[in-house]
């Protein structure tokens, strides 16, 4: 029987990709988080989320006439204990640097340094498409210019190891076929089942003689769905996460 995966949890399981490679690299991000969580750092997940303006209006779009309707990315944190007390980011898309914004992470580094002390920041495997080399660096260069730790790329802001590491914080990212072990999807989830089922209260309609006008609290409608996500689901999400760590930590080990 065909089971039809809603949208809104698209990216929680891919099975198909758990081959040799992949279990590597898993073990080997699960060694290095459970190592600097023995040492005491906190584990911080930051994740980002696209809000379309379809969402938010309840209007039924075509598909090709969606991608010209204008899109917000939401970027925000967490951890077992609740949403990062910082101040969280909504970005329209179209007005979104060309260069992601190192900004924003350093300002973050700075707030789980005030919030947290060290910790580790959790994201999503995507990286930067890179420039082809046409040789391969003979050994020498790799001595004289050694490469430095892959920056991570998300589609608003660019996280730098060099920044975390300077703000006394660890950059790991979780590996791409496992991207059900970072909680993230479930806020995200949870944020726009809100706004479909709570929309029309954050509506203000004003009718005159030739035209009508339809304001939409926007900024209200993201804080009280984020307010949604307590600290309670918070801890179940970041506890189903520990239980598939440590059971892929005995099976792949």
């Amino acid at each position: 029987m065909y089971r039809f995966v809603n949208p809104l949890l698209k990216h929680i399981i891919h099975r198909s990709s758990f081959d040799t490679a992949a279990r590597k690299q898993c073990l080997k991000y699960l060694k290095a988080l459970r190592t600097l969580q023995f040492n005491g750092l906190n584990t911080i997940f930051l994740g980002e989320t696209d809000i379309s303006e379809s969402l938010i209006t309840g209007e039924k779009i075509l598909q090709e006439d969606s991608l010209n309707l204008p899109t917000w990315t939401l970027i925000h944190a967490a951890s077992s204990q609740g949403w990062v007390p910082w101040r969280y980011r909504v970005l329209l898309r179209d007005e979104l640097p060309m260069k992601q914004d190192e900004d924003i992470f350093q300002e973050f580094c700075d707030s789980l340094n005030k919030f947290y002390g060290k910790c580790i920041i959790v994201v999503r495997e995507k990286r930067q498409p890179s420039v082809l080399q046409t040789k391969e660096p003979t050994a020498q260069e790799k001595i004289t210019h050694p490469q430095d730790p892959s920056v991570i790329y998300m589609s608003s802001i660019e996280c730098c190891p060099q920044i975390a590491k300077a703000n006394g914080h660890e950059l790991l990212s979780v590996p791409l076929p496992y991207n059900y072990l970072h909680p993230m999807d479930v806020a995200w989830s949870s944020l726009k089942w809100f706004i479909i089922n709570n929309r029309k209260e954050f509506c203000l309609r004003s009718i005159e003689r030739m035209y009508s006008y339809r304001c939409i609290l926007f900024s209200d409608l993201v804080e009280k769905g984020l307010e949604k996500m307590t600290p309670g689901k918070w801890k179940m999400a970041t506890n189903k996460v520990r239980r598939w760590e440590n059971y892929y930590l005995d099976t792949f080990a």
